[in-house]
């Protein structure tokens, strides 16, 4: 065999094997994801039952899907260096900083669990 066609083989392989590694799906926590809301104190703006928020600007996240909760997440985390995707709220912005994507989905995973009041029409 040629070096060219080894070289092409390795690119292969390694292609496969990254593809293999970003379609591994993480199968989320949701007790990891109840630990993560309760130690960054969620309730405090998103109420006891993630269903009445303090605020009307707030969202209610029980029952929410998690994709929709780890995208508003890593938009968090973007912050406002990124305008197509960022989101600007201090506070979240701070929250979510020390979040890995792992850590996202075991709380969208947790949220998405609980019982909620969102109604997809009325």
């Amino acid at each position: 065999m040629n070096k060219p066609d080894q070289a092409l083989r390795f690119v292969g392989a390694a292609l496969v094997a990254a593809v293999g590694a970003v379609g591994s799906a993480h199968a989320a926590s949701i007790d990891n994801g109840k630990a993560l809301v309760e130690q960054h104190n969620c309730a405090a703006c998103h109420g006891a039952t993630f269903t009445k928020p303090v605020s009307g600007d707030y969202p209610k996240l029980a029952g929410q899907h998690a994709d929709y909760i780890v995208m508003s997440l890593r938009q968090y985390q973007m912050g406002t260096g990124n305008p197509n995707f960022g989101r600007n709220n201090a506070i979240m912005q701070a929250q979510v900083q020390g979040l890995s994507l792992s850590d996202m989905k075991d709380i969208g995973a947790y949220l998405e669990s609980l019982q909620g009041e969102l109604v997809d029409k009325k």
